[in-house]
C-alpha cells in the first residue's frame, strides 16, 4: 500500500513538466493547427479524386485568401481586447459601393477604391471612439454600426443593388489569374503580402508592442506609456479597412454588388481568428489566423465534396471552435495549477 502510494506520488510530478512542455511548445507554435491542416488535406488526397489538383489546391487558397484578409482586421481587434461584428457590413458595402460607382455612375475603379476605404476609416473611427470614449461594449458598438451602414447602403441602392464590378478587378480573384506571367491567382499574392505586413508589425513595431499591451492590460499599458485611446481606435479603423478591402475583391469576384456578401464572413472570420489559437487581449498572432483559414478552407472543401448541406457545415465549424476553445480552457487551467 505504501510501495503504490509511493510510486503515484512520484509519478505526478513527472507528468506534470511533460504536460507543461506540450503547453509551452503549444504556446510558442501553432503544432496543433499545422497538424490538423496537413492531416486534412491528407485525408482529402485520400478519400477524394482530384483533390489534388491545382484546380483544386488554387480554389482552397483563393477562399483562404478571402477569409484570411477578412480576419485580419478581425484578429487586430481582438489582440487589443476588442470584436467587431461590423465587419461583415463593411464587406458588403466594399462591394456594393465598387459595383455602383463603377458600374451605375462610371467612376474610374481608383475613385471608388478611395470612397470605398474612406467609409471603411469613418466607420471603424466610429466603432472605436463610441466603444472607447463611452465604454460601451464593443459587440453593442460594432452591431450599432453594422445595422446603421447596412440601413444607409440599402437607402442608397433603393433596396437592391444593379451596378456591375469592373471585368479588370475580376482578374484579382480568378483561378486563371497571373502575377508577373506567373501563373498564381494575384489574391493568394495579396494575402501573402497582408500576411507579412501585418506580421512584421505586430511583433517588429512599437505599433504592434502598444497593441499587445492595450490588449493585455490597459492601465498597465497607460504605464507603459501607451496612447491605449488611440491604439484601440486605430485597431478597429483598420478593421473596418481591411474588411471593405475584401469586398473589393469580392466585388471582382461576383462581378456584380451583393448587399449580404458579406454575412458569411461575420462568423467565418472570428471562426478563422480563434481556430488558429488567438484569444481575446494580447495573446496569438496573425500567422495562427491563416492557419485557421487555411484549415476552415479545407474543412468547407472537403464537408462540400461529401455534398453535406451548409447547415451541417455550420455545426461541424461550430464544433471545432468549441473544441479549439476547450482546449486553450483547459491550457491555462492547467498552467495555473502548475
Amino acid at each position: 500500500m505504501t510501495t503504490a502510494t509511493s510510486t503515484a506520488t512520484e509519478a505526478a510530478p513527472r507528468g506534470v513538466p511533460f504536460l507543461q512542455t506540450l503547453s509551452e511548445w503549444q504556446r510558442r507554435f501553432p503544432v496543433l493547427q499545422i497538424v490538423a491542416l496537413v492531416s486534412l488535406y491528407a485525408y482529402g488526397l485520400s478519400t477524394i479524386e482530384g483533390f489534388g489538383s491545382q484546380r483544386v489546391l488554387y480554389a482552397i487558397l483563393i477562399n483562404a485568401s478571402l477569409l484570411g484578409l477578412a480576419g485580419a482586421g478581425q484578429t487586430i481587434v481582438v489582440l487589443v481586447g476588442g470584436i467587431d461584428f461590423s465587419i461583415a457590413a463593411f464587406i458588403s458595402a466594399g462591394n456594393v459601393i465598387i459595383a455602383e460607382l463603377c458600374g451605375t455612375y462610371h467612376w474610374s475603379l481608383g475613385s471608388a477604391v478611395l470612397v470605398a476605404l474612406a467609409v471603411g476609416v469613418a466607420g471603424g473611427f466610429l466603432n472605436g471612439l463610441i466603444s472607447y470614449r463611452f465604454k460601451v461594449e464593443p459587440l453593442i458598438v460594432t452591431l450599432g454600426i453594422s445595422a446603421l451602414l447596412s440601413g444607409l447602403i440599402l437607402k442608397w441602392i433603393n433596396g437592391a443593388a444593379t451596378g456591375v464590378a469592373p471585368a479588370s478587378l475580376g482578374k484579382l480573384t480568378a483561378a486563371n489569374g497571373t502575377v508577373f506571367g506567373i501563373g498564381i491567382p494575384p489574391v493568394i499574392l495579396i494575402w501573402a503580402l497582408v500576411a507579412l505586413v501585418i506580421g512584421l508589425v505586430l511583433t517588429r513595431t512599437n505599433a504592434g508592442r502598444n497593441l499587445y499591451l492595450t490588449g493585455v492590460n490597459q492601465s498597465a499599458a497607460r504605464f507603459a506609456l501607451v496612447r491605449v485611446g488611440r491604439t484601440w481606435i486605430l485597431a478597429y479603423v483598420a478593421s473596418a479597412v481591411l474588411a471593405v478591402f475584401v469586398g473589393i475583391l469580392l466585388a471582382g469576384y461576383s462581378g456584380s454588388g451583393n448587399v449580404t456578401i458579406g454575412d458569411p464572413y461575420l462568423f467565418q472570420s472570428l471562426a478563422a481568428v480563434i481556430v488558429g489559437g488567438t484569444m481575446f487581449g494580447g495573446r496569438g498572432d496573425y500567422w495562427r489566423t491563416v492557419l485557421g483559414a487555411l484549415v476552415l478552407s479545407v474543412v468547407a472543401l472537403l464537408l462540400s465534396a461529401n455534398q453535406l448541406s451548409s447547415a451541417s457545415q455550420d455545426m461541424i465549424t461550430g464544433a471545432l471552435i468549441l473544441a479549439v476553445v476547450g482546449l486553450y480552457g483547459r491550457e491555462r487551467r492547467l498552467r495555473d495549477r502548475i
